[in-house]
């Protein structure tokens, strides 16, 4: 694996389902781990198995992985990235307005959208958080099925559009 010799910092592994991106995306991981780099392991995808891999339970946390000193794993969960996300929206105006307004608000973001919206603010937040990227040396990317990351990454432009058709 010589691109493995001097990896980038972020490495993403995409491609259509069952070309095995999780099976490879994990060996990447591991052999800059093994090497004493820190490095977390992030699948995109919704249906996950890259706890399987490791035999380990991975989940929507940081979870250090067994016997790797320096990796660490996660997985973006879309239904909790929604819940959180609604909840960064309403916290700051929970006391401030009646219930109505809140149960408007909350029906807003309530749709199929958000939960596409909150895992792409999570896999930005990945990209963009210092203290993730001063923790970790490495960020290697399992991605979802080749359909789902394009609209994961296609949702800025089109949700631009959707703002200035508005």
């Amino acid at each position: 694996m010589k691109f493995l010799r001097n990896p980038p910092r972020f490495l993403f592994f995409t491609g259509k389902g069952g070309v095995e991106k999780t099976s490879v995306a994990c060996a990447t991981a591991i052999e800059p781990a093994e090497r004493g780099c820190r490095v977390l392991l992030v699948s995109t995808d919704p249906a996950s198995n890259s706890g399987q891999v490791f035999g380990d339970t991975i989940g929507n946390t940081v979870t250090p992985i067994g016997a790797i000193a320096g990796l660490r794993a996660f997985e973006i969960d879309p239904e909790q990235a929604a819940d959180a996300y609604r909840e960064r929206i309403l916290a700051p105006v929970r006391e401030l307005l009646p219930e109505r307004e809140l149960a408007s608000i909350l029906e807003g973001v309530s749709g199929s959208c958000t939960t596409e919206v909150a895992s792409f603010d999570g896999f930005t937040n990945l990209l963009t958080d210092d203290s993730r990227l001063e923790t970790y040396d490495h960020i290697v990317f399992d991605t979802a099925p080749t359909g789902h990351t394009i609209r994961l990454l296609q949702l800025p432009g089109s949700w631009t559009e959707f703002l200035d058709a508005g």
